[in-house]
């Protein structure tokens, strides 16, 4: 069982909890860099939302991955 899958079913049932987290984090590595590196970060929480089985606001609901 890989690492992704592990967090899943932790997170199964929480995954707005998780996404907030991973917003929150983001947020926290954009102050601390002072937006430097703004767009790697949004790039990056939105893989790892899409990760987690969020829907992303541009491209609807993403099919389960094996």
């Amino acid at each position: 069982m890989s690492v992704m899958d592990k967090l899943k079913s932790l997170l199964k049932g929480h995954e707005d909890k998780a996404a907030q987290g991973i917003d929150k984090a983001g947020d926290f590595v954009d102050d601390k860099t002072q937006g430097k590196y703004s767009s790697q970060v949004d790039t990056t929480q939105e893989k790892l939302k899409e990760q987690l089985g969020q829907e992303r606001p541009d491209r609807g609901p993403q099919p389960p991955q094996s």
